[in-house]
């Protein structure tokens, strides 16, 4: 059964600039990765996305009718320092000055996350992106310049949106790698110079800004192994150790996982981890634990080949659990695992627990007069809301506040305008961008109901 949550539980939303903000050649904005990125048949180009820079209040009072206190945003890099490194851009600034006091004034607490894969482009051609160290000190310098200015009046902070995809073989995609191989020696490069300006910009918050709170975000991978044989299991484990368990290891102060290290001494790759970088590791705690979840996987280790590295288990074990539903995406639908995660977050670190991204994407269309009747929606939503107070109020978690992810439409992470999360609808396509105009769905009621009783009023 439903029950209250406590007062100050945060209600709200999470989005990405690239996937809302649009304005990609104005206001001194600079170049990303995105911008140059050609247009499909089923992929926009990023130019206008939502178009949120110029209709972004529209949106905060739909969030604020919503009864939502809590917005999680990102930083375009390349908006307020247009190359990367190097001058920064004041108009730009000014932007997310506007941004944030629009936000307070509806009182919405404003969440930062500073990179979400929207490399600058100057940075990605000349370094290769994260791959390259000094990219590494580009984005630390970039950090502290938003903390200096944003710091004040923003308590909640996120460095990297999914940091653990910066693991996977995603990490050369959303890291501002341009050209080359793809080794697994660069993968670990990636990984740990994120993670070291993960690490740099925490220390930089919690010594200029007491009382202001960084967390560690994930995009958690929930793999449970196809059977109950030993390797099936054994994979499963390895996996979540590598993919989950590493960075929450850091996150909560333990500094790297040790079988990830004996990875790095066996495969020499050990120069990329400076002495000096572990110390600092060595000393970083987060104030919160913070990650997406949509989905869980089943992993067949019949279909990894010997000496594959645990990192790619999944591209070749991935197989369909045949007792949970999918989506039309493949996304299978699974509340209880949302229940497991945080009640494992909370059992093992002991550091609130915030899930920030969470939803479902559905092709849907408007017919221009009627409400979208999205029960599918609301079905999603109460499950796994349902689930996470069964986390709360059952399991002893501690959980800072529940955010949708892009409940107001936007386009998905692959640039797909027809795979939509919103509670809003926002009236465009792929390539037509038709009026931009915002349409409550049928769930945009349901949400406002369950917010304005707290959990309460499923």
């Amino acid at each position: 059964m439903s029950k209250t949550l406590p007062n100050g539980f945060l209600w709200g939303n999470s989005v990405s600039s690239m996937q809302t903000e649009g304005a990609w050649n104005e206001g001194g904005k600079g170049m990303s990765v995105y911008d140059i990125r050609e247009p499909s048949e089923f992929a926009s180009d990023w130019k206008v996305a939502t178009d949120s820079y110029h209709r972004y209040q529209e949106d905060f009072d739909l969030m604020q009718d919503l009864g939502m206190n809590c917005y999680r945003f990102q930083i375009s890099w390349s908006r307020v320092c247009p190359q990367g490194d190097g001058e920064f851009n004041d108009e730009g600034i000014a932007f997310y000055d506007r941004f944030i006091d629009d936000l307070l004034a509806r009182g919405i607490e404003p969440m930062i996350c500073l990179y979400h894969f929207d490399m600058p482009l100057a940075l990605a051609e000349q370094y290769n992106g994260f791959a390259d160290r000094r990219v590494q000190d580009a984005f630390v310098r970039y950090g502290k310049k938003m903390i200096d200015c944003f710091g004040s009046r923003v308590k909640y902070w996120l460095t990297f949106n999914e940091q653990n995809i910066y693991h996977m073989p995603g990490a050369f995609q959303v890291g501002g790698y341009l050209q080359g191989e793809k080794t697994l020696r660069e993968l670990y490069q990636i990984q740990h110079h994120v993670m070291m300006a993960h690490v740099l910009l925490t220390h930089y918050l919690h010594a200029t800004q007491p009382g202001k709170l960084m967390g560690g975000m994930l995009a958690h991978q929930l793999v449970y192994p196809a059977t109950c044989k030993p390797r099936d299991v054994f994979c499963a484990t390895q996996y979540d150790e590598f993919l989950n368990q590493n960075l929450l290891r850091v996150y909560a102060g333990q500094g790297y996982s040790p079988e990830v290290l004996a990875v790095v001494e066996r495969e020499g790759f050990r120069d990329i981890y400076r002495d000096e970088d572990l110390a600092e590791i060595a000393r970083v705690k987060n104030d919160f634990m913070a990650f997406s979840y949509y989905a869980s996987k089943t992993l067949d280790s019949d279909a990894i080949a010997p000496g594959t590295p645990v990192n790619y288990f999944l591209q070749q074990g991935d197989k369909a659990n045949p007792y949970l539903e999918a989506t039309e995406w493949g996304w299978q639908i699974d509340p209880l695992g949302f229940r497991a995660i945080i009640t494992r977050y909370y059992n093992d670190w002991r550091l609130p627990v915030f899930p920030i991204e969470n939803g479902i994407g559905v092709i849907e269309e408007w017919d221009g007069v009627n409400p979208i009747e999205d029960d599918y929606r609301i079905a999603y939503h109460r499950d796994h809301i349902q689930a996470m107070q069964d986390a709360i109020f059952e399991d002893g978690a501690q959980v800072l506040g529940y955010l949708g992810w892009g409940l107001i439409d936007i386009l998905s992470s692959q640039g797909d305008m027809r795979k939509r999360y919103g509670v809003v609808y926002v009236n465009r396509e792929n390539h037509d961008l038709k009026d931009l105009k915002r349409v409550p769905k049928k769930s945009y009621r349901w949400l406002q109901q369950l917010i304005r009783s707290n959990g309460r009023d499923m």
